[in-house]
């Protein structure tokens, strides 16, 4: 039921903001470049400003000096208040990444509109798709099972005065 120019858009919906990441991963300093649908650059630049508002909130709360090199919009103000919340849940890394999902679900419908029989709603099922996809990609005994190993290597490295902190395991 798409046109061939809507069809092919369904190719670059994507959760990462930044359709053509470098070999060096995702920059997110520039905003990406309008791909000929208001709904897709902007769900790319909600998302955005949620990412850089999560990288700035993080170095902000482990006190990490010039973590953050690029400067992040507070617009959309609902992603950049989502960030600051995700960042100061204290439960659980898990229950901060199904906060963010469940915000970006929020912001999926937002963006969408009420107009359901137009593309904005068969681009907004593929994202809301493709959050149900990485949910479902969760493994919650490993990933605490790492959260574990990871705090008990930075409470090491606290203690004997190294700090390994940012380092890849």
């Amino acid at each position: 039921m798409l046109n061939a120019d809507d069809a092919a858009l369904l190719e670059i919906i994507s959760l990462d903001p930044q359709p053509s990441s470098t070999s060096t991963g995702a920059s997110y300093a520039n905003v990406a470049p309008s791909c000929g649908s208001d709904f897709i650059d902007r769900w790319r630049e909600w998302e955005r400003t949620l990412r850089l508002n999560l990288a700035r909130n993080r170095a902000l709360k482990t006190k990490r000096e010039g973590a953050a090199t690029v400067e992040p919009p507070v617009v959309p103000a609902d992603a950049a208040s989502v960030a600051l919340r995700a960042v100061n849940m204290v439960e659980s890394p898990l229950e901060a990444e199904l906060f963010l999902d469940k915000a970006r679900w929020s912001a999926i419908e937002f963006l969408q509109g009420i107009n359901y029989f137009d593309r904005n709603t068969i681009f907004a099922y593929l994202l809301k798709l493709l959050l149900l996809q990485r949910r479902d990609s969760f493994q919650t005994e490993t990933g605490f099972s790492e959260y574990k190993s990871l705090y008990a290597s930075i409470l090491g490295s606290v203690q004997t005065g190294t700090s390994g902190a940012g380092e890849s395991k």
